[in-house]
């Protein structure tokens, strides 16, 4: 076996010396040298199967090649989400609340005016609103030294909390309550306040109820079509609808107890002032005075400590005081009755007086 071996200098300048098999093209595999390239090779890469092309390293002295252009990264996982649905909230925008309306069948209002509990199939009519919120209305009973008297409330917590007017359970000494479903309870007077004419009452072994929703009566405009809900005259869940007459009227009524139980008794009157008169009997001297939404929607006795309602189904009053043209006559006709002049008070008035109420309110001092 022989060896073949070039002399120094033999090898074309630039080449270094390798062995036969590291170029079959060389003398010794029996094939020309190639000439010397008129510029640097590429540089080789690692090109293998699933891995980035990355340029080999730079040989020492050479110069380096230019980097790649930046690309822009995709941002991925929760970050990447965020952005997404930032766009997307962005783009959407007003069509929101028309999305949310659509898989819930619930229209969607302004935040102040709450959300609507109306089915959108039934938006905007009296008998959605009844079918709403007729299951949050109660009749309440009454019993007291001065005889019995019959006022309605409405539910606000599932486990029985119910708001009525002061002088419905003024002095009583039972409460009777029967919900829409004709169930009967048992309650006990949590609160009362006499100045705005509130009282707060709690079932007893109650669960499960259905509550009201409580609207924002600072969004009330006059004109606004409402709904009236309550038990005048003893009868359960009498709807009456019409619209709201004026907004801050001055309602002043009795904080006497003795004299709320008086104009309460037996036929369900309860004395009030308007303008300068009297209504319903005398209101004595000691009084306060609230601002109060005027409806021409059907009051009856019976409706007091109900529900006034927007057509979105959110309670914006609490019924509270109604004219009767006969009441002052003296006749003693059996005419009297609604004359499209009943008050009620805010839902924001009652909203604030809440937890008043619920450690036990005021006696009316």
């Amino acid at each position: 076996m022989t060896e073949s071996f070039r002399r120094s200098g033999e090898y074309p300048q630039g080449q270094q010396q390798h062995s036969q098999s590291s170029y079959p093209g060389t003398p010794e595999a029996g094939g020309a040298f190639p000439p010397p390239p008129a510029y640097d090779p590429p540089q080789p890469v690692n090109a293998a199967p699933g891995s980035a092309m990355w340029p080999a390293p730079t040989p020492e002295g050479s110069p380096a090649p230019p980097a790649p252009p930046a690309r822009r990264r995709r941002v991925r996982g929760p970050l990447g989400l965020l952005a997404a649905v930032a766009i997307a909230a962005a783009a959407v925008g007003g069509g929101t609340a028309y999305a949310f309306q659509e898989l819930t069948g619930k229209e969607s209002t302004s935040a102040s005016a709450g959300t609507s509990v109306v089915p959108t199939s039934q938006k905007g009519t009296v008998s959605g609103v009844a079918e709403a919120v007729s299951p949050a209305i109660v009749e309440i009973n009454a019993t007291s030294n001065a005889g019995s008297s019959t006022g309605s409330g409405v539910v606000i917590t599932s486990d029985g909390e119910i708001v009525t007017n002061n002088h419905v359970v003024s002095g009583a000494s039972a409460v009777k309550v029967r919900t829409s479903d004709g169930k009967t309870y048992t309650a006990e007077v949590l609160g009362t306040d006499a100045k705005k004419d509130l009282a707060l009452i709690k079932l007893k072994n109650a669960s499960g109820l259905k509550t009201a929703s409580l609207g924002d009566s600072d969004n009330v405009k006059v004109g606004d079509e409402v709904v009236a809900i309550g038990s005048p005259e003893g009868l359960t869940g009498t709807v009456t609808s019409g619209i709201v007459s004026a907004l801050d009227r001055d309602v002043t009524v009795s904080t006497d107890e003795e004299q709320q139980q008086q104009g309460g008794g037996s036929d369900d009157r309860w004395p009030f002032e308007f303008g300068g008169q009297q209504f319903n009997g005398d209101t004595g001297s000691s009084k306060t005075t609230y601002k109060a939404i005027q409806t021409d929607a059907s009051l009856n006795p019976g409706n007091s400590g109900g529900a006034l309602i927007d057509m979105n189904g959110n309670i914006i009053g609490i019924n509270s005081a109604m004219y009767s043209a006969s009441s002052d006559s003296g006749s003693g006709s059996s005419s009297a009755g609604s004359v499209g002049l009943g008050f009620a008070i805010p839902v924001n008035t009652v909203k604030a007086d809440l937890d008043s109420l619920r450690s036990g309110g005021t006696s009316g001092s």
